[in-house]
């Protein structure tokens, strides 16, 4: 059951969008965070700045990292001071149940930031007692340990979970240390169910060139706290509120000489109701609001609010073989009578109980984060008078199973931006595309009109034998843009043009289970930049774990070809790493 992309959760098989959804429970040992999982959809870039699921940039179909919605169970986890924190999240893997991600614009279900996709981390109500510890170490004095508790009863159920890894990092000032807890709790009531949910986060880490040539570091902490009742059936009320702190100082050896200290908080509230119309048909009414507001040493202080209503009508006729989809969302911004207006259009036809037809179009829209709009460093200068960016999506597909064994999927997308939001440098001013507060050499703020993308994805899914899955995922991209007059663009224009990912996983004897994975990526070169990663580059990791018993040993080697690359232009990865350890686990 997926629950992205349409108005009630509906079976992935009936679903007219493209969703992928990334299953997490009996991968926790082979993952050492929920990006890693991200990676199997070919149509998700992770641009991440190291190492053990620190900070990570997601795009998704060539869209900037700003344009890809981040959900933890429905509620927007998007960082208003900066899109750079958006999966700086509260909860550990082990709390997880899995990932769904929406390709294509999403604003009409989701609200704002849903240009490209929408990622929705997922937690479920466990149904047995549990308790689990892990600890293992690996290369560059890597060090992890995790904490899983479970109660479950027939009217209540609650999970605990922490999390703790950290290194000295693979090369000067690339050290980090994560930590994240969460307590989630389900109750059963007449009213219906109640989920309660807390959780915090600490990140602290090296952050060699992340953002230009200076030996920086950086540290965020965060805590969420959210609420969701079911009023009987057909309604659902919830509310959250997140807090994240982010400090940062230019050169760590010297934080006297800059630093910057934000503090930014939301919160979020909704109502959904569903009425149901004959033939199995569902109409979807919502109302939301939220805000959110920054005390920052650097961006200053600000605030503001938005509220939205939407409604969206499902047709599923009984003994059909087509569906479809309407919805239509009214979103208001707080100062100047500012609003939106997003519609979506989806619809599905099988052709026989093997072969699907499915076609989908919609409109996403995003308001720039407070670093667009205000910050200044040595490198970077943003620019209070950003309009809203918006894009117009079209995709159309076929999902073929053709037998039990083998399972294709194609689709093909269009999108076409708005007042795209970048960062653009020039070496010689002025410049038309440039406010006229722009800096020779330093990255400005700025928008850009006529960006668009047009490119395919497509997924095989083969079971050669029982215990065996193979999968081959591929996406290719075209982009086309205005001309740029010499200047050199730091977010829009780093995409993808191919990504390919190979997924071999086998379970032998022992409830062994063997798992390979190889990238192969090329990412799009600027005409008149200097080249990197100029040729494809692969990235092959694997992991060896034992999935039953009392005690589950794990390895995980990545970057076995201990390939030279980079995901962010001037941003090292790292090189061949084992891990290993062991996982004590008492009851299920």
């Amino acid at each position: 059951m997926v629950v992205l992309g349409s108005a009630v959760p509906v079976p992935l098989a009936e679903s007219s969008a493209s969703v992928v959804v990334l299953p997490v429970e009996g991968k926790t040992l082979s993952l050492v965070s929920p990006q890693e999982l991200l990676r199997q959809d070919s149509s998700a870039y992770l641009e991440e700045r190291g190492a053990g699921g620190g900070q990570a940039d997601l795009v998704l179909r060539g869209g900037s990292f700003e344009q890809a919605l981040v959900l933890l169970n429905g509620f927007r986890i998007d960082d208003s001071q900066t899109a750079h924190h958006n999966l700086d999240l509260p909860i550990p893997l082990d709390a997880m149940d899995s990932i769904e991600v929406l390709h294509g614009a999403g604003s009409t279900l989701h609200g704002e930031d849903a240009l490209s996709g929408v990622v929705d981390f997922l937690t479920a109500a466990p149904a047995a007692n549990s308790l689990r510890l892990r600890s293992g170490f690996g290369s560059f004095e890597t060090n992890e340990e995790s904490l899983l508790a479970i109660l479950a009863r027939k009217q209540w159920s609650s999970r605990l979970t922490a999390n703790r890894n950290f290194s000295t990092g693979f090369m000067p000032d690339r050290d980090y240390s994560n930590q994240d807890a969460s307590s989630e709790s389900w109750v059963s009531s007449r009213l219906g169910i109640s989920d309660l949910l807390f959780a915090a986060s600490d990140r602290s880490f090296g952050a060699n060139r992340f953002y230009g040539p200076y030996n920086s570091w950086e540290r965020t902490k965060g805590w969420f706290a959210s609420g969701r009742q079911e009023l009987g059936s057909r309604t659902v009320a919830a509310f959250g509120y997140r807090r994240h702190t982010d400090e940062f100082v230019l050169l760590r050896n010297a934080p006297a000489v800059y630093e910057n200290n934000h503090i930014d908080g939301s919160w979020q509230a909704s109502l959904r109701h569903t009425l149901p119309v004959a033939n199995f048909s569902v109409l979807l009414l919502g109302m939301e609001a939220d805000g959110d507001s920054i005390r920052s040493n650097n961006l200053g202080l600000h605030a503001r609010n938005r509220g939205a209503g939407y409604v969206d009508l499902d047709l599923r006729p009984s003994k059909s073989r087509w569906k479809l989809s309407a919805g239509l969302r009214e979103e208001l911004f707080s100062g100047g009578l500012q609003s939106a207006l997003a519609p979506h259009l989806a619809g599905s036809v099988r052709l026989s109980d093997n072969f699907k037809l499915r076609a989908s179009s919609g409109y996403g829209f995003r308001l720039p984060t407070y670093t667009d709009l205000y910050y200044s460093d040595p490198a970077t200068i943003g620019n209070p008078n950003l309009k809203p960016e918006s894009a117009w999506s079209g995709e159309a597909g076929v999902d073929w199973a053709t037998s039990s064994r083998l399972s294709l999927s194609a689709t093909g997308f269009y999108s076409r931006q708005h007042d795209t939001i970048d960062y653009l440098r020039a070496a010689s001013l002025p410049n038309s595309l440039l406010p006229a507060s722009c800096v020779v050499n330093k990255w400005c703020a700025a928008n850009l009109s006529g960006l668009h993308f047009a490119g395919a994805e497509a997924t095989a899914t083969w079971v050669p034998a029982s215990g065996q899955k193979v999968q081959l995922a591929w996406t290719g991209l075209i982009g086309a843009q205005p001309t740029l007059n010499g200047l050199q663009s730091e977010y829009a224009l780093n995409y993808p043009a191919e990504n390919l990912r190979a997924t071999w996983m086998a379970t032998l004897k022992h409830s062994i289970t063997v798992t390979n994975s190889v990238a192969l990526t090329q990412p799009y070169q600027q005409p008149g930049n200097p080249p990197w990663n100029d040729a494809p580059y692969p990235v092959w990791n694997a992991s060896v774990t034992r999935d039953a018993g009392k005690l589950r040993p794990y390895l995980r080697f990545t970057n076995l070809s201990n390939t030279g690359y980079q995901e962010i232009n001037g941003v090292a990865m790292q090189g061949r790493s084992i891990t290993g350890g062991v996982s004590l686990c008492l009851g299920r």
